[in-house]
């Protein structure tokens, strides 16, 4: 018996303005500080004027799905009349019988906060969805094809957003408008926000006796005041805030470590106990892995750590960034005189004139002022 395969014809669809947004994941490798790492790409389009927008991820999980509309929709300040989705796993809790799904509790939360519905594909039918189908490779291919490397993900993002800005901001085939055009329409009909939703897993960990905190098979340091102690975690999809128990006090922000058994370690945690021992300080986990500290310290302090040691107290103290650091080691530097905690002191205490046009300067401030401004000297010459 001969069976004929009978092609079905696509039927082409209209959307309203505000009706409709469809939601894809995609893969894409970036070379990231050197090393080629996969990343995950969620992508949303808007089925009525193809308005573009999407997000990289190190991982396609509850937490990226989430952060990732709720970006999506703070962007657009208003959420879509209806989601589209396919079979994703973040999305589809479980099928019941041969066409019913039942959604996550991640997706019934963002239901719940931004009051939109939800329709997933039918399974295997990408031409469902046929405008983030189409949007993820495009995106990829524009945003990626020519450059692929960066330094750190924040650029690689921030490159993206960019690209997405130009492709929204192209006249489209067809039309005579571009997709940023026909959403500034589109946004009227949105409903409106009435927040971001918080999307983190919460947890409390206990600090073991290297003042870390356990997670998924990696350490992350906190403060040393902690050992033994519990703390409160939150888990985002690409970062852990931890909290003090009895303050809900924020104590540390580590990013999330892809690998295992690795040690994610901020020297700052550990200042007070390495004045009390200077000699644990040069093959300490907490200095090698700061590779810009590490190099500090091997080429102007290897001879004296307890000067190092004062440098970073004086550096959290006055919450001083490495930007600024690596700018006065190089005034420093630049004129051949000797890198010290004295002079790096000075210059960073003198980042801004205590002098103002507008201002009475008291006799006790310029009379200090002026005694920085002699010690800068001196150090200088």
């Amino acid at each position: 018996m001969v069976h004929f395969f009978v092609a079905s014809p696509f039927i082409r669809q209209h959307y309203e303005p505000g009706s409709s947004c469809e939601f894809d994941w995609g893969e894409v490798k970036l070379t990231i500080n050197d090393k080629l790492t996969r990343f995950q790409l969620a992508v949303f389009t808007s089925s009525y004027s193809n308005y573009r927008y999407a997000q990289l991820y190190n991982k396609q999980d509850t937490m990226a799905f989430m952060e990732s509309h709720v970006a999506f929709f703070n962007h657009t300040q208003g959420s879509f009349k209806e989601m589209v989705y396919d079979n994703m796993r973040v999305a589809v809790s479980k099928f019941v019988g041969k066409y019913h799904k039942e959604p996550t509790q991640a997706l019934l939360d963002l239901r719940g906060h931004y009051l939109f519905s939800h329709r997933f594909c039918n399974a295997r039918k990408g031409n469902e969805k046929g405008h983030v189908e189409r949007s993820v490779e495009y995106i990829r291919r524009k945003a990626f094809a020519i450059q692929d490397g960066f330094t750190d993900l924040a650029s690689a993002q921030s490159h993206l957003l960019t690209t997405l800005e130009t492709l929204n901001n192209t006249k489209q085939q067809g039309t005579s408008k571009t997709a940023m055009e026909l959403f500034e329409k589109e946004k009227t009909q949105l409903f409106p926000c009435l927040g971001a939703l918080e999307c983190a897993e919460g947890m409390e960990l206990r600090t073991d006796k290297y003042a870390t905190i356990s997670y998924k098979g990696n350490r992350y340091s906190v403060p040393e005041t902690l050992v033994g102690k519990f703390v409160w975690v939150k888990r985002f999809s690409n970062r852990l805030e931890v909290y003090h128990k009895d303050t809900y006090l924020l104590v540390a922000t580590h990013e999330l470590h892809n690998g295992s058994h690795g040690w994610v370690i901020n020297i700052v945690h550990y200042l007070e106990t390495f004045k009390r021992k200077p000699g644990a300080l040069p093959n300490s986990v907490a200095l090698i892995s700061d590779v810009y500290l590490k190099e500090i310290y091997t080429t102007h302090f290897a001879a004296s750590p307890r000067d190092f040691i004062a440098l970073l107290t004086y550096l959290k103290t006055h919450q001083i960034k490495n930007e600024a650091l690596k700018d006065t080691l190089k005034r420093i530097t630049r004129i051949g005189k000797k890198v010290t905690v004295e002079a790096l002191k000075a210059l960073l205490g003198n980042t801004q004139n205590p002098f103002t046009d507008n201002a009475i300067v008291l006799d006790k401030t310029t009379q200090l002022a002026k005694e920085q401004l002699a010690q800068i000297s001196k150090l200088l010459n």
